[in-house]
């Protein structure tokens, strides 16, 4: 799958909120209304209508602000996009937690899943009994967690867990004072996750040469589309398809970029073409990834 040939979607949603309290997050233990959810779930099939009869070659990504899974609707939108003829790819972010048996009804030859690891919520075992599950299912699946400093020993020991092949990937604590790690506990990270100082410490962005607004959009539940999550430049909509005459090749206005839904557009970084075409679904092409020490 050529990327410049897939117009790449990150589509979220009127969802925000989370059946887990992890105490960094501001979408922990948060409850949508009935009217929210009723509205979201309308959007959602629309948009999937809208996906399955697309002219052309797609890549979506869900990024809700919370846990889709646990929500019927998203859960049937995989599905159903799973199997639609112009959808090359459909990931979403998840911790897991969801019932998995309606992965037998997905194709796995499109579906994967972006699987975050979160020790307070969960064990260990109790993840890596679900991570099993994705395995017999032959899901494309990687696996994410928080890079708190007092979660380091946990983090290890998950990459000792994991097979060599399975990417774990480490999102920077955030927001963190300058000196939040020690020389050792980046290298550390690094060794875990070889794209972690990326992440950590991304190069400047403005005037970057990037996909967002050409090949790449983000979407939202009325259907407007913008270049990226970071950039509130109206482009038109999905529906109407004015959002075609907009497009062209962009160069990114923000002075930074620290956030992987946003910098993995970005045509100019080197890290990012280690993940060949499993770039939206955040796994590594090489399928090797170093273990900790």
């Amino acid at each position: 799958m050529r990327s410049e040939s897939v117009l790449r979607l990150l589509y979220r949603g009127r969802l925000s909120s989370c059946n887990y309290d992890c105490g960094y997050c501001p979408f922990a233990k948060r409850r949508d209304s009935r009217e929210t959810l009723r509205r979201d779930a309308a959007d959602l099939a629309r948009f999937v209508e809208w996906a399955q009869a697309a002219p052309e070659s797609l890549a979506i990504l869900f990024t809700p602000w919370g846990e889709g899974l646990v929500r019927r609707h998203y859960v049937e939108a995989l599905v159903r996009l799973s199997h639609a003829p112009r959808v090359r790819r459909v990931a979403i972010q998840t911790n897991l937690s969801s019932n998995l048996r309606w992965l037998e009804r997905a194709d796995p030859a499109t579906l994967a899943l972006w699987c975050t690891y979160h020790p307070s919520q969960i064990t260990r075992e109790r993840f890596l009994a679900r991570v099993s599950r994705l395995h017999d299912a032959g899901i494309r699946f990687s696996v994410g967690m928080v890079g708190r400093r007092e979660d380091l020993p946990e983090i290890e020991a998950m990459r000792h867990a994991l097979a060599p092949s399975v990417y774990l990937w480490i999102n920077a604590f955030d927001p963190l004072p300058r000196d939040y790690y020690s020389a050792d506990e980046i290298e550390r990270l690094g060794r875990i996750d070889p794209h972690f100082p990326v992440n950590l410490a991304p190069p400047p962005s403005r005037g970057a040469d990037c996909r967002a607004g050409d090949s790449a959009f983000s979407v939202d539940g009325d259907g407007a589309v913008r270049p990226c999550h970071f950039v509130q430049r109206d482009l038109g909509n999905l529906y109407d398809g004015s959002f075609r005459q907009r497009r062209g090749v962009q160069r990114c206005p923000n002075a930074t970029c620290d956030c992987y839904i946003g910098y993995m557009h970005r045509r100019d970084l080197p890290a990012m073409r280690a993940f060949g075409d499993g770039v939206l679904e955040r796994v590594l092409a090489l399928r090797e990834v170093p273990l900790s020490a």
